[in-house]
């Protein structure tokens, strides 16, 4: 994929020069990705990897991860999962936005089956999407030279602000939630309005792709080469049901934001299917030319019966 978006990038720049900039910010993004979802799993479990998530016990999980190149802060993390698809007919549809907003409208879950009700009393907040949070827990420390270091993951203001203000109101107080007889993912704090819960407002605001990163936090230091992130882990979330993939992220950005394979994808297929239909229309005109301005092709001097 990283190969094909630099020669989109090439293939851009020849014909058109306000892609340099583009290019140029591309390449400036630094990213660490570590895919960690069967790693995770101790070796004598791998064979039954549904049981071993659902199972009770600690699942810690410690990771190394390598900075190669000078990252400047802030730093996002992020989660990636692959092949879960949010945006899915039932699941998108499987929440109560009066019910996120008004504490009045807890009782509107009718939208919400089959995780509208706990015990005969309305879950707060109700819905597939929001019993279904991601709950893997990631943090770090930094070794540099004899030393390590805890690092800090700032996890205030990772959700738009439109979405605090505006989709889940300040008055409105989790209940029930997660009390059913099957546990979908992360518990929340029934002490803290929804509009303070920054990793639920991520999390529905659901992905068009069923490939796609989630904001975790952001590390607000700057990391070096050479540098080694110890990560402890906790790998509770289950894609293994659906043969999905977790991924830990950590990138920095550019004026474009992170770095994106598709907008060079998009160049190409464009521009190869424009040049497909240039030469089809030329084939067309050179076999079978066609006179301009014949008003013989007019539908109204054209003979009904004729053929």
């Amino acid at each position: 994929m990283g190969d094909l978006s630099i020669h989109a990038c090439k293939h851009c720049l020849h014909s058109h020069r306000s892609c340099l900039p583009l290019c140029f910010s591309r390449r400036m993004v630094i990213e660490i990705i570590d895919r960690y979802e069967t790693d995770c799993i101790p070796t004598p479990s791998r064979s039954d990897k549904v049981g071993y998530i659902q199972g009770p016990g600690d699942k810690k999980c410690n990771r190394t991860l390598k900075v190669t190149k000078n990252m400047k802060h802030p730093i996002y993390v992020y989660y990636q999962l692959d092949n879960f698809y949010q945006n899915h007919r039932r699941y998108v549809k499987s929440r109560s936005d009066q019910q996120l907003r008004d504490p009045k409208s807890e009782n509107q879950v009718d939208a919400c089956k089959p995780e509208d009700k706990a015990g005969g009393q309305p879950v707060v907040p109700c819905g597939l999407i929001a019993w279904s949070l991601f709950n893997d827990t990631y943090s770090f420390s930094r070794k540099k030279q004899q030393s390590t270091v805890p690092l800090t993951v700032n996890k205030k203001d990772i959700s738009w602000k439109s979405d605090r203000d505006h989709k889940f109101g300040k008055k409105v107080f989790p209940k029930n939630f997660q009390n059913g007889t099957l546990r979908g993912g992360a518990s929340l704090d029934a002490s803290k309005p929804l509009s303070d819960q920054e990793d639920l407002i991520v999390w529905m605001r659901t992905a068009a792709l069923p490939t796609f990163r989630k904001l975790y936090g952001k590390i607000e230091v700057d990391l070096e080469a050479g540098d080694e992130l110890h990560v402890t882990l906790e790998n509770n979330y289950n894609t293994y049901s659906f043969n999905g993939k977790k991924k830990l992220v950590l990138s920095t950005t550019s004026w474009i934001g992170g770095r994106n394979d598709f907008l060079g994808i998009a160049y190409l297929t464009v521009g190869g299917l424009c040049f497909f239909l240039a030469m089809a229309f030329t084939v067309v005109y050179l076999v079978k030319p066609r006179q301009l301005g014949d008003p013989s092709y007019l539908s109204w001097n054209r003979n009904p019966g004729g053929h």
